[in-house]
């Protein structure tokens, strides 16, 4: 996922070579870089609002973000929508801003001119395209809202407004948190394997080793089969795939889907991470809009 540098006033934004080649669509994923805030690290691209930055240092964040993804016109951006994120699967079809925040988790429109975006700072921000009949979605898609199957209730309310097929859908997997750093307790892998028939492939396991208790097993001894305490399992969910297997189930072509290959969690020099940082982080936006003709 190649990414446009930052220049004195541009943040940095990733896009995806898969969506870059429709030509009437404007996308991009924020990076940490090239923004105003100073709560998290100079300079920082904060795009939320949240309670460690000032609202006029996200503002201009927001509309140098815009700017840089190329969605302004005489140097007015074009409106911006957003949402009140809780890790649902409640999707909007919109046609202009909102008067008041909505309360969901994914986005679509055929409105031209107009920025749908989620946030993001582990969560996965998908963008979904239907390059039949120019309509876009973009998803905020977290282990709740992965369960909920939101990508693929997506396409389904794409499929009701807008006659999208799946066929013609591409897709793009923004940066979040990946296999490799994406702990998680058994409960969870419990829920996925209540939705999912692949959800087995999703997890991986690591039993923790401890040398002490090889150079020592004498001491470690236990009553209970099978005679050693057994030390607990490390489990790690791929959200990355796990989506993209749900985009592929929804009949999206598996060449239609591209992944940024970007942990959140793995690069703080470029990315927010909500897990890593302890909740005192920034959010990232994942954006799409139609170029109005």
């Amino acid at each position: 996922m190649p990414r446009k540098p930052p220049s004195q006033s541009n943040p940095v934004v990733l896009w995806s070579e898969n969506l870059s080649k429709i030509p009437w669509l404007i996308h991009g994923f924020s990076t940490r870089s090239g923004g105003v805030s100073r709560a998290y690290g100079g300079h920082a691209l904060n795009l939320g609002f949240t309670r460690h930055d000032s609202r006029s240092a996200v503002e201009s964040n927001r509309a140098a973000f815009l700017r840089t993804l190329g969605a302004s016109q005489e140097s007015k951006p074009w409106p911006l929508v957003t949402l009140r994120q809780v890790h649902s699967d409640l999707i909007y079809c919109v046609s202009v801003p909102a008067d008041h925040p909505l309360t969901g988790d994914g986005l679509i429109t055929r409105r031209p001119g107009l920025v749908l975006a989620v946030q993001a700072a582990d969560c996965l921000p998908v963008i979904v395209v239907d390059t039949k009949h120019k309509a876009v979605g973009v998803f905020h898609c977290g282990w709740r809202g992965t369960v909920k199957r939101i990508a693929e209730k997506g396409l389904g309310e794409m499929r009701r407004c807008f006659g999208t097929m799946s066929g013609d859908v591409k897709a793009a997997i923004g940066p979040g948190i990946h296999g490799c750093c994406y702990e998680v307790g058994p409960e969870l892998r419990d829920e996925f394997a209540s939705q999912f028939t692949y959800a087995p492939e999703l997890f991986r396991e690591i039993k923790e080793s401890d040398p002490v208790r090889e150079k020592y097993p004498l001491l470690f001894l236990s009553a209970r089969a099978p005679g050693h305490s057994e030390l607990p399992s490390r489990i790690f969910l791929d959200l990355v795939e796990a989506n993209r297997r749900q985009l592929i189930s929804a009949g999206v072509p598996a060449r239609n889907i591209a992944a940024s290959p970007l942990c959140t969690v793995c690069r703080p020099d470029q990315l927010f991470s909500h897990r890593r940082e302890k909740g005192v982080a920034g959010r990232m936006m994942g954006a799409a809009a139609i170029i109005p003709e």
